[in-house]
């Protein structure tokens, strides 16, 4: 099962790591209220079920459509969850509920949510910031390393680039932590001195 991987104030992060592909599943809670929203519904969905009645999860959030992110997706729905993405990346999923728009905020208890749109590696990719607080989720958008693969359809490295570096880089601080969608988290004040150097790769 998950493991408490954050907590602070008013809200804790679980996560899980599901899949071939290892990916990263996150669920946050208000500690204040229960409430809790879990974020891609990436696969193993007997497990993500029992995650989320087990932490008070209401609503799924997608970072993006990728396939290896959507798997449980239809299970999560056929069992009364809510699932969100935004309208670029709706199309890969098999079913959705709601539409998530850029810059706006899902209420989470008394936590609130900020989305911030970053395409590159989707046109729909999405990451999100729990306001007053050092967590962001980063999807597929930013890794320790660098950006996420931009070769796949839909994928653009100079538009990934610009997503990093404008939507997450220059607004926030270098103890922000990011919580990407596969493997370990980082810290913006880590990654962001080398902007360049990826520029330069060209990856």
């Amino acid at each position: 099962m998950s493991t408490l991987h954050l907590s602070d104030s008013g809200y804790q992060v679980h996560k899980v790591v599901v899949g071939p592909f290892d990916n990263n599943v996150f669920v946050l809670r208000c500690t204040r209220t229960g409430d809790a929203v879990l974020i891609d519904a990436a696969n193993e969905h007997e497990q993500l079920l029992e995650l989320a009645r087990t932490l008070g999860v209401r609503r799924v959030l997608e970072t993006h459509g990728h396939w290896d992110h959507i798997q449980a997706v239809p299970e999560l729905r056929e069992a009364g969850y809510s699932v969100g993405v935004t309208a670029e990346d709706a199309a890969m999923l098999p079913s959705y509920d709601e539409i998530v728009e850029d810059d706006t905020v899902v209420e989470v208890g008394e936590l609130r949510l900020r989305t911030i749109h970053t395409p590159g590696h989707t046109p729909g990719s999405m990451c999100f910031w729990v306001e007053g607080t050092p967590v962001l989720f980063t999807g597929d958008t930013l890794f320790p390393g660098g950006p996420g693969n931009t070769s796949l359809e839909g994928g653009d490295f100079p538009t990934i680039i610009e997503s990093i570096e404008r939507r997450l880089f220059a607004p926030f601080g270098a103890e922000t932590l990011i919580l990407p969608g596969h493997g370990l988290d980082s810290t913006l004040g880590d990654e962001s001195p080398h902007l360049q150097e990826w520029v330069d790769r060209g990856w």
